[in-house]
């Protein structure tokens, strides 16, 4: 059913009224309701804000990074970090390389205190093309020519070397011969789904069996992991992240694609259906609907691609349009849509589940690839109780990404336990983590120091895989390549 526009007027003003952009972040607010008209704080050339770290009301952040002389990460002051696995130096519990390209992380209660994080690795393509892949563990293969997959890591509880929160770190395979395993999503039942990100079929590209799906993996019971199983009711296509309404059942995911650029979807499940571990795995290949979103402004017109908006707090209703023919037999499933049946974005990225809704990135539009204003980064509400989008964060073009000061390309994201997001950088130049509050104000948590290029021609990878420990006190981070997982501890508090 389409929204009218007197609903959609009656739903806008539930979510808000919008607010101006300031400096190179808008404005966030973490609840449906809680968009905020305050200004964002200045940021000095650093990128920190003018009171940060200093404790008083109204300050921002943490305060200065501080260069590490290890050439690692860079922090403020009173923080530490610890490496949990890094590729080429640590090893799996079967004796084999840590693999490379850590990606989207996510976070688990294990057991006698320890943590669990299942951790993707973002490999395209044969093995032979990689240095470290994951390693193909008998029972845990789906495709035996691909270089990804996920490895599960355990961290023993108590205080570690370092200042890193856990002792004792083991880590094994969850799953392997998958391809480019990007984001994904942690479920409400306690597993991981991991997306692909690459739509090879079977006899391209030296691959043996068709890729451009999810996989469940449990990182409690390995032997649920065993015959991986594609999740073909989701789609076939450029996978990026997933999340789980809880009330509802349904599933959102991204796709990061272009030519033409990607679509937001959503899965509805059969009738009856009820999630829990293994479920999905039981589904037929076209159980439930998949659908792509179709959005419109305030005055019921058709919004074509998410970089129309150009202001925080722009709000859009949402329908839903079936997609034809979900495994993308004969047409990628973007390209089966004409113009006018749905809306589209550059770089669809991460997501994260929280206050009634879902956060969705897009992580930068620019003039030759998208329809409108350009930007280096857009972080949406999407409130399935009101069918809303609201723009929370909004990055103008950052003009100079090699100096260490503006924040470009989020990806992936994750909600603070100490308010507003934590975002992982992968813009050009300089790479950050950094924090955005519910009133505007953005902030550095860290910064990637690790120079894969030379000292006249930097070159820094992405962060990625941000995301907190059950209880909060440690913020895990991967710096993609080579490939490092960091626990970060520190005196965190509310961003008020």
């Amino acid at each position: 059913m389409s929204l009218s526009r007197r609903d959609f007027a009656v739903r806008s003003a539930l979510t808000g009224a919008g607010v101006a952009i300031v400096g190179s972040a808008g404005v966030l607010a973490t609840a449906p309701g809680g968009l905020s008209s305050a200004a964002a704080e200045p940021l000095d050339a650093a990128g920190n804000g003018s009171g940060a770290g200093n404790g008083e009301r109204g300050t921002r952040g943490y305060g200065p990074l501080v260069p590490d002389p290890d050439g690692l990460l860079a922090l403020p002051a009173g923080f530490a970090y610890r490496v949990l696995t890094r590729s080429g130096e640590t090893t799996l519990e079967t004796g084999e390389s840590t693999p490379s390209n850590h990606d989207g992380t996510a976070t688990f209660e294990g057991p006698r205190g320890s943590v669990l994080l299942v951790n993707n690795h973002e490999l395209k393509g044969p093995r032979a093309n990689w240095k470290h892949p994951v390693p193909l563990t008998e029972g845990l293969v789906y495709d035996p020519a691909a270089s990804g997959g996920c490895t599960v890591v355990e961290v023993a509880g108590g205080a570690g070397k370092g200042g890193g929160r856990g002792g004792h770190v083991t880590e094994w395979v969850g799953i392997a011969g998958t391809s480019t395993n990007c984001a994904g999503g942690r479920t409400p039942w306690g597993t991981w789904l991991t997306c692909e990100e690459n739509t090879d079929r079977a006899g391209e590209n030296g691959m043996t069996k068709d890729h451009g799906y999810v996989f469940e993996v449990d990182p409690y019971d390995r032997r649920a992991n065993r015959n991986p199983k594609p999740l073909k009711a989701l789609g076939r296509y450029d996978h990026e992240a997933v999340v789980v309404d809880p009330k509802r059942g349904h599933l959102l995911l991204t796709e990061d694609a272009s030519g033409p650029n990607g679509l937001l979807y959503r899965w509805v499940p059969p009738h009856g259906f009820r999630h829990g571990r293994g479920k999905l795995r039981g589904l037929a290949d076209d159980a439930g609907v998949l659908q792509a979103m179709k959005c419109s402004d305030s005055g019921g017109r058709f919004v074509d691609d998410l970089s129309r908006a150009t202001r925080p707090g722009t709000v859009y209703g949402v329908d839903w349009a079936e997609v034809p023919e979900r495994d993308a037999r004969e047409t990628d499933v973007r390209a089966q849509f004409g113009d006018g049946e749905v809306t589209r974005a550059r770089k669809l990225e991460g997501m994260w589940w929280a206050d009634g809704g879902a956060y969705v990135v897009s992580s930068y539009a620019r003039e030759d690839d998208s329809p409108g204003a350009p930007h280096d980064g857009q972080v949406w509400f999407y409130d399935p109780r009101h069918r809303t989008l609201t723009l929370k964060v909004l990055l103008s073009v950052n003009a100079d990404p090699s100096k260490d000061g503006a924040f470009d390309g989020p990806d992936n994201i994750t909600v603070s336990p100490y308010g507003g997001l934590v975002i992982a950088e992968d813009g050009e130049g300089v790479q950050h983590l950094f924090g955005a509050t519910d009133d505007g104000a953005t902030y550095p948590i860290a910064r990637n120091e690790l120079n894969l290029g030379t000292p006249d021609d930097p070159s820094y990878s992405e962060f990625t895989g941000v995301v907190f420990s059950p209880d909060g006190k440690t913020l895990y981070a991967n710096i993609q390549d080579p490939g490092i997982m960091f626990a970060i501890t520190g005196p965190w508090r509310r961003q008020r």
